[in-house]
């Protein structure tokens, strides 16, 4: 409670950047870790999310008064635009794959490690845990707040490479070059999507269809 009420006395920018802390916290030491008892790798994804945007959505009415406006206006074209931007952010990665590959002996192993996140959970687990909260929460987070955010504090070019930096950055603790290069590509193509149509809904179809598909349906490894 006390962590509560100091928070609401915080100015804006100050509040932005606590909970960006936060949020490099949670995920710097999930990505070094990758488990936490009975917590593997996606329960543990999943709560970081969820007590990110607890945060967001207590101390922020505008995020969500932001979201219910997007999600009333023109839906089923944003849906369609989120699957297109899927693909083709799909068929970026199917030739960076190849590309990677012939030019990095050690490519094939990265990839491979990045999928071993998957650990042994059961992939239909995986995939209601990217429908219902990661694909939806990193969007919501990563760019309808931090980069939303950042954007007004910097205009819209600073803003949006700022937040791509942090997201990227986060990224580094796996220890995996192959992932941070795929983190700062997903971060340039997602951050600029949501600069272009300032839409969570297209972001988050887009981000959450790419998840499962790379992740479940046709895998890089």
């Amino acid at each position: 409670m006390f962590f509560f009420a100091q928070t609401r006395h915080l100015s804006d920018r100050h509040f932005t950047l606590l909970i960006t802390a936060i949020a490099f916290v949670l995920f710097s030491v999930m990505f070094i870790f990758k488990q936490a008892g009975i917590f593997d790798f996606w329960y543990w994804m999943s709560s970081n999310i969820a007590i990110i945007l607890l945060l967001v959505f207590y101390f922020e009415n505008e995020n969500f008064r932001l979201l219910k406006h997007d999600l009333k206006i023109n839906p089923a074209r944003k849906i369609i635009l989120g699957l297109a931007f899927a693909g083709l952010l799909f068929l970026v990665f199917f030739v960076g794959n190849i590309i990677v590959r012939a030019m990095f002996g050690q490519a094939g192993n990265e990839i491979g490690a990045v999928y071993g996140f998957k650990q042994n959970a059961q992939e239909w687990r995986i995939v209601v845990l990217m429908l219902l909260i990661i694909g939806p929460g990193e969007e919501i987070f990563w760019r309808g707040f931090l980069q939303r955010k950042l954007q007004v504090y910097f205009g819209d070019l600073s803003g949006f490479l700022v937040a791509t930096c942090v997201y990227t950055l986060v990224h580094v603790f796996t220890g995996n070059t192959i992932l941070v290069l795929a983190a700062f590509t997903c971060g340039v193509f997602w951050g600029w999507l949501y600069k272009k149509y300032q839409s969570l809904l297209i972001n988050i179809v887009s981000h959450t269809v790419w998840d499962i598909v790379v992740f479940i349906l046709l895998p890089f490894h």
